[in-house]
């Protein structure tokens, strides 16, 4: 099912064009990577989602129906701008935000209670929320956000200023709250963190949506046809019959590695039956494409292609 799904939608601001003819779904219990350049155009669809400002074309749809203010309190929104009152504490602030979300007091404090625990930050219940580290404040927020177990959770940059171990924590955290159901919608510039936790990606690019899919089917559709080989020492240069290219080899004490990129009209039992000729293998793998490398090929690519059009248009 999905839980949301935006069709052609377009904004304007002064004469900017925001997002041009974006449609996009999220299917539900499956994490969607929203990804693009600064300026792509990525606040503004999650501003439009969270009903914070609306579209000048297309439409929104949230379980099936038009995207409504009743449908907000299903949606938890943790934004890339965090911001707390500094002079409240902890418990006090995070209860009237709770409150907010719908829930009742008793119900409010008990789900506080688990999280808080749960990250470790039980012991600042009563501290004023100037005296915790950005970390600790993310953290809090992160909670709130999530506490009324909303269906579409929508993060942006959740874990800048985090340190390794409290990213991990959150990464746990996510795919949790999938794996329990929810749909999550994760904006970042991390691509190691896509290839992590999301299952299906959105590349938005100057207010275009340019790639979108599964993130497996989309490194597939990048193969190079590049192997990793790994066999059994030898001083040779290794070298093939047309359609097969060693890029690189190299070797420690024991082992030579070697790069080779094959032809589309070989497959990789042609190159392994090549290999077992020559060397004794002890590993052979493909090398898929990075979502990084997938993200700057295909920006350039778009990029590139937009600026042709333009000067055909001169």
């Amino acid at each position: 099912m999905e839980i949301l799904v935006t069709e052609h939608v377009e904004k304007n601001y002064s004469g900017h064009r925001a997002l041009t003819d974006v449609s996009v779904s999220a299917a539900e219990g499956r994490v969607l990577g929203l990804l693009g350049p600064n300026g792509a155009g990525k606040t503004t669809l999650i501003r439009i989602i969270n009903l914070i400002t609306a579209p000048d074309q297309g439409k929104v749809f949230f379980c099936g129906e038009p995207l409504k203010a009743k449908h907000i309190e299903h949606i938890g929104y943790l934004p890339e701008e965090r911001g707390l009152y500094k002079k409240m504490k902890v418990g006090e602030q995070a209860m009237y935000l709770a409150r907010l979300k719908g829930l009742s007091k008793n119900d409010a404090e008990q789900r506080l209670r688990q999280w808080f625990k749960r990250f470790e930050i039980d012991g600042w219940w009563n501290k004023k929320v100037e005296e915790l580290s950005k970390g600790m404040q993310q953290k809090v927020q992160f909670i709130v956000t999530v506490l009324h177990e909303p269906r579409l959770l929508i993060f942006d940059e959740p874990f800048s200023g985090f340190d390794p171990i409290n990213a991990n924590l959150l990464k746990e955290e996510i795919l949790r709250l999938k794996n329990n159901g929810a749909t999550v919608i994760f904006s970042t510039h991390n691509m190691a963190s896509v290839e992590e936790i999301c299952d299906d990606i959105v590349l938005i690019n100057k207010s275009k949506v340019v790639l979108s899919g599964r993130v497996n089917d989309i490194k597939n559709s990048f193969r190079k046809n590049i192997f990793d080989v790994r066999c059994h020492k030898t001083d040779e240069e290794i070298t093939f019959a047309d359609g097969i290219s060693v890029l690189s080899q190299t070797a420690d004490e024991l082992n030579t590695f070697l790069k080779i990129k094959i032809d589309n009209t070989l497959s990789p039992n042609d190159l392994l039956r090549s290999l077992v000729d020559r060397v004794d293998v002890l590993s052979f793998q493909e090398v898929l494409p990075s979502m990084n490398e997938i993200f700057i090929e295909t920006v350039t690519s778009n990029n590139q292609s937009q600026t042709a059009e333009k000067e055909e248009g001169i």
